[in-house]
């Protein structure tokens, strides 16, 4: 059975409110998805792309937090969208950044209360033994923040919580949206590793996003490559993510793509347009 499968998907987000041309015409919206059809595997898969190429609005897709114009969405054999809620976040259940939640819970509290909600029922082993909830309290680095509220954490904090809830809510699938950007560079290393040994050993599969190009290579079992006008490859960290491949997706040398996030966008830009316009000259 196909993991994931899109039917003839259309998406576009409402048009924004006084967005307007120099005429003073409202600017229609284009589709981030028009009529796209695909089929996508389980397993660790590492989403991989410019900002703005769609890599979020497929996750949301696939895990139904987003409803297509028109097309389907199949994910383990099931229509999402004709799900019933719980049943729903049983299949996929997905964490992003910067999530907000109203409450004064401690996150010991929260992380009793999520474990004890989803499919494990507040009982599982965790993969290295031991109790789950008591392996990626360490594996998260969370000791230290179970007596705190969430809105009293840093953001790398409450991103390690919130990978920790995605763990233990025991979903089939779990879509991750830059889910390590707020973390020290071993606790990223650590998180992935981690996860990436949890979907072997139990058969989850995690689809994720990140700006790390060389730890998409380093943890990945496979790559989903967007590119800005929706051409994908899809394929082993090796067949995707070549100098070429990444070239063509991102518009700059791919020596700089250890510098993007530290470069402006007026710097991406500049560097973008300088790279193709040599591409075109040397054609």
């Amino acid at each position: 059975m196909d993991f994931l499968t899109f039917n003839d998907v259309t998406f576009t987000y409402p048009r924004v409110e006084g967005d307007i041309d120099e005429n003073g015409l409202p600017i229609p919206e284009k589709p981030i998805f028009e009529h796209f059809s695909a089929v996508f595997p389980s397993g660790f898969v590492s989403i991989v792309g410019q900002n703005g190429c769609g890599k979020s609005t497929l996750m949301l897709l696939a895990c139904g937090r987003l409803a297509p114009d028109s097309g389907s969405v199949t994910l383990l054999g099931k229509e999402i969208l004709k799900m019933e809620e719980t049943e729903k976040n049983l299949l996929a259940s997905v964490i992003y950044q910067n999530m907000e939640f109203e409450t004064e819970d401690k996150v010991s509290e929260l992380l009793s209360q999520v474990y004890s909600a989803g499919n494990f029922h507040a009982e599982a082993a965790g993969i290295n033994g031991g109790n789950l909830l008591a392996e990626v309290i360490d594996v998260f680095e969370l000791e230290s923040v179970l007596d705190h509220q969430l809105t009293h954490l840093s953001k790398g904090e409450i991103q390690r919580v919130l990978l920790a809830f995605s763990i233990l809510y025991g979903s089939a699938s779990v879509f991750m949206d830059e889910p390590i950007f707020a973390l020290e560079e071993r606790q990223k290393e650590t998180a992935l590793a981690y996860l990436r040994d949890f979907v072997h050993k139990t058969g989850t599969t995690v689809y994720i996003t990140m700006h790390e190009i060389d730890l998409s290579k380093k943890y990945a079992d496979q790559v989903l490559l967007i590119h800005p006008n929706k051409d994908m490859s899809l394929g082993t960290p090796e067949e995707v993510l070549t100098n070429e491949e990444l070239e063509k997706a991102y518009g700059i040398p791919a020596s700089l793509l250890k510098h993007k996030e530290s470069m402006t966008r007026e710097q991406l830009k500049g560097e973008s347009e300088i790279f193709m316009k040599g591409r075109q000259d040397s054609k």
